[in-house]
């Protein structure tokens, strides 16, 4: 098998991180966004979506989006458990990591691809040209980027990790977000410190690198 990758975009990150935690190696393909090669031919069939990452079968077999590639990953190898052991550890992993999703991932595009020149008329996912800034939806993203820190940081106050006392794919698609952020130089808040704690432990595991 092997991962169709791009060094920058988060969303790959989530899974070269959940990978490293895992202590797995699988090849890397690198698909060069910034030229645009989501749109070439050869990759648009293995993802019609024209997004990274992409993890590739030896039968053929392509599985996209971040966290599909990893639940596929922690079936192959469920040591250690990203995703929780007992069923409440799971629900609590699931619902912590849609909140990171909902409540940051998606605010932090909203603001990245509303903002920076790099995204000036390719400012959806996938979507090759056509679609462009929109000033108020990074309005909406830094307010709900707030929101998203000060939740965290509540949560934080009370355990060691994101959904409870064991580090998951809940504090890999957190940290992420957070980075992903950073594009725009949106920091957390110094008043968020339980979040702060955190976000330092988390950076300095070796998978932080991946």
């Amino acid at each position: 098998m092997k991962l169709y990758d791009y060094p920058r975009a988060p969303n790959p990150r989530r899974v070269r991180i959940f990978m490293a935690e895992k202590g797995l190696h699988i090849p890397l393909e690198q698909v060069d966004l910034a030229s645009q090669a989501q749109f070439d031919a050869d990759f648009a069939r293995r993802n019609p979506t024209h997004t990274v990452p992409v993890l590739e079968l030896d039968d053929g077999t392509c599985i996209s989006e971040s966290l599909a590639i990893c639940r596929y990953l922690e079936v192959l190898h469920p040591e250690p458990a990203l995703f929780g052991h007992s069923a409440l550890e799971q629900a609590m992993v699931e619902m912590w990591s849609r909140r990171a999703e909902l409540g940051g991932m998606i605010h932090a595009a909203d603001v990245v691809r509303n903002t920076l020149p790099f995204f000036v008329d390719h400012a959806l996912p996938g979507v090759d040209g056509g679609v462009p800034q929109i000033p108020a939806l990074a309005e909406r993203g830094m307010a709900g980027l707030q929101r998203f820190f000060e939740a965290f940081d509540q949560q934080l106050a009370e355990y060691e990790f994101v959904a409870g006392e064991h580090y998951s794919v809940a504090d890999i698609t957190t940290q992420v977000t957070i980075d992903f952020a950073g594009w725009c130089k949106i920091r957390v808040p110094e008043t968020c410190q339980h979040l702060q704690r955190w976000h330092q432990a988390v950076s300095a595991r070796p998978s932080a690198k991946a």
